[in-house]
């Protein structure tokens, strides 16, 4: 049997993120932070917003209390403030790392998990569903990078799961 796809598809995401920072890296350093009409202010704004989510959700998929997912989310504000580019990909790397460690320490991927949202409630889902909801929100939010990436004259990065499929293939 296969990895799950459930930790194929969190490789996919960790492997998009990479590419992004890759790709900003052979930019104008002033794209990073230029103030801009867009989804989000700027393009720091956006790798901000998803590092807050990853946390967020790494806290809830822990069975963390939601106190702990609240203190997790004030030390990801701290950690993320005034970021250079630099700064946020190691930022990044580091919270993968966490992910990972703790994906590749799950038993039972398809095992229940009930986290209790103060304002949404209940929600009976598996770990598995909850990884996808991360990698969407990453995709989704790496499409909004793209358009703010173009909008200021550049091209992006080709991230598209496909790639990532033929690109895992040749290692």
């Amino acid at each position: 049997m296969g990895k799950h796809h459930a930790l194929k598809l969190y490789d996919y995401h960790v492997w998009a993120n990479k590419k992004f920072f890759e790709r900003l890296k052979e930019l104008p350093k002033d794209i990073y932070d230029r103030e801009i009409q867009s989804v989000f202010s700027s393009i720091a704004k956006a790798l901000v917003h998803i590092y807050m989510t990853d946390t967020i959700w790494l806290g809830v998929m822990q069975e963390n209390s939601m106190e702990e997912v609240q203190a997790s989310i004030a030390i990801a504000q701290e950690k993320t403030k005034d970021k250079s580019l630099e700064e946020m990909e190691k930022l990044f790397q580091s919270l993968s790392e966490e992910y990972q460690k703790f994906l590749n320490n799950v038993s039972d991927l398809d095992k229940e998990i009930t986290p209790v949202h103060p304002k949404f409630g209940r929600l009976d889902t598996h770990f598995s569903e909850l990884v996808q909801h991360v990698v969407n929100h990453g995709t989704y939010h790496r499409g909004n990078l793209t358009a703010m990436i173009r909008q200021q004259g550049y091209s992006s990065v080709s991230n598209d799961y496909v790639f990532y499929l033929y690109d895992s293939t040749k290692k």
